[in-house]
């Protein structure tokens, strides 16, 4: 059999780092995870090609050479991955489909021709999808309501990458949260109790990125890292002596909850394994709006404090936050500012409310009679679509709230500072060369274009900028590459806030910072008209 394994486009989005990626000569920020599990899969007498698009297009050849395709693909991916199903049924070629997308909801795929659907978990049904080709069968739909031993999950194909088009690489060691947030459809999609594989497996797929010759950063994809606090423990001790005896090759991101905070002994163990920023799901500084949406990690303990006991610990924080919830109070977007300029979060990822499918949320609303017909799901996927439920509060203010905030925070000389700050109040780095690596070619590059963009081209930052990079020299040299490298995203907020309002303004009809605060009725109208 000869597949092609194909990974469709991401639209340009807050996660895109588009213009980063141009600055430093990359083309996408990580790879693929889970299509490489798959081709990991799949019979070794088979043969594969892989296309992530994102990185490099397929060929006419390519298509004309398979018997078989294979896509994978998240919500936000849909445009991409339907034209991929369309063309491959024009073709005549089979198409197996698989990803959190068609997971969720399986009959989009269908309605685009697709033969098969590998659901749920591959390591389970891909052997189901293995016996029907077996057995000559050309359609079918293969789910499992258990969740696979992750322990018996095989080592990505990394080996198929073209490494040095990434940002970074990635790598999991478990799946599974054991909150209920009635947003989140990770518990759908992988359950409450987290799964992890053993420390030894960890490594190897960790070593098999260091023979492969992979030195800088790897994003350890977890939705929650530390969702089984004694598995990770029991990782981080045995990551740590590894790192030291392969002279730190990596520095480590990751997702985790805000109770991470309550931990020392887990702060000091990722500290010391090397891990420099963590991605944290604060979602609202508003208590009530975390009550009501089950967010009751977040109540336990001051955010503002956790946040700050993070960053003495010697990590970098990349926080999530959300409008929209029910009962949310009018003002919710100017707390949101609030509570970023006081910790100093450079790179907030400010979106709306999305009700997504199989989350309790969702499950809610539809009883309640409030998902908006016309829109559902096919049009989530970016934080600045607007929402496809009828909210508690007027969409109009939602919508507004969601542009001033946006567009404040990422205004140039806001950014800086945060990042400034940010980099100054990260603690414990005593024995650290770089809190954060790049590849030195790529990293030479980054250099000399941020020096050129904020440095020489940019006359309302440059004299920030200069004075910011010099007390980092002069304070803090180890956060050097970490505050260029935030500098350089920069780059791709200061485009992407002027999307965003953009985006907004075509589904509302009208310019929400250009307008004072409209009469209720007709707010509602003109919000709420595009459905």
């Amino acid at each position: 059999m000869k597949a092609l394994l194909l990974y469709p486009k991401f639209p340009q989005s807050f996660w895109s780092y588009d213009r980063f990626m141009e600055i430093a000569g990359l083309k996408a920020v990580l790879p693929p995870l889970g299509i490489l599990t798959v081709a990991s899969l799949l019979p070794q007498e088979w043969e594969i090609r892989f296309r992530d698009r994102n990185v490099t297009l397929e060929t006419e050849a390519d298509w004309d050479w398979c018997d078989l395709v294979i896509l994978s693909a998240m919500l936000v991916q849909k445009p991409d991955f339907h034209a991929l199903i369309q063309k491959a049924v024009r073709l005549g070629k089979k198409v197996a489909v698989g990803g959190p997308y068609p997971t969720s909801v399986p009959q989009d795929a269908l309605d685009s021709g697709a033969n098969y659907l590998i659901l749920d978990e591959g390591e389970l049904t891909i052997p189901q999808f293995l016996e029907a080709l077996n057995q000559g069968k050309t359609a079918g739909v293969f789910r499992s309501i258990d969740k696979p031993d992750v322990t018996l999950s095989p080592i990505p194909r990394f080996d198929l990458l073209q490494r040095d088009a990434y940002f970074a690489m990635a790598m999991q060691f478990s799946r599974g949260c054991p909150f209920n947030c009635e947003f989140c459809d990770i518990i759908s999609l992988y359950g409450r109790k987290p799964r992890t594989k053993e420390p030894a497996q960890a490594l190897t797929e960790l070593q098999t990125l260091y023979d492969l010759g992979w030195r800088g950063t790897v994003f350890i994809v977890d939705d929650n890292f530390i969702g089984n606090q004694r598995n990770v423990k029991r990782f981080l001790r045995e990551l740590i002596p590894w790192m030291q005896q392969h002279d730190y090759p990596f520095t480590f991101i990751t997702e985790a909850s805000v109770n991470l905070a309550e931990d020392n002994e887990l702060l000091e163990l990722m500290h010391e394994a090397g891990f420099y920023a963590v991605f944290l799901g604060i979602e609202t500084p508003d208590q009530d709006s975390l009550e009501v949406t089950r967010k009751h990690q977040n109540t336990r303990n001051p955010l503002v404090e956790a946040c700050r006991k993070i960053n003495e610990a010697g990590m970098l924080i990349y926080a999530g936050f959300i409008l929209g919830f029910d009962g949310e109070r009018t003002g919710a977007g100017e707390r949101i500012q609030a509570f970023v300029e006081e910790t100093n979060i450079p790179q907030p990822m400010l979106g709306i409310l999305q009700a997504l499918p199989n989350t309790a949320l969702w499950n809610r609303l539809q009883q309640e009679q409030r998902l908006v017909d016309g829109i559902g799901i096919t049009e989530i996927g970016d934080t600045n679509t607007l929402m496809n439920f009828i909210p508690s509060r007027p969409i109009a203010e939602i919508a507004k709230e969601y542009v001033e905030a946006f567009w404040t925070m990422y205004e140039p000389k806001k950014y800086l500072r945060r990042s400034f700050e940010q980099c100054l109040s990260i603690g414990s780095l005593e024995g650290r060369k770089q809190t954060m690596q790049f590849p030195l070619g790529k990293g030479l590059r980054l250099v000399a274009q941020v020096l050129w963009h904020q440095g020489i081209r940019r006359p309302e930052i440059r004299r920030q900028f200069w004075q910011q990079l010099w007390t980092i020299l002069q304070k803090k040299p180890q956060v050097l590459n970490m505050y260029l490298g935030l500098c350089a995203a920069g780059e791709h907020f200061w485009e992407y806030r002027v999307l965003s309002r953009e985006r907004i303004t075509e589904q509302l009809g009208y310019d929400p910072l250009e307008v004072s605060v409209l009469p209720q009725p007709e707010a509602a109208m003109l919000a709420q008209s595009r459905f």
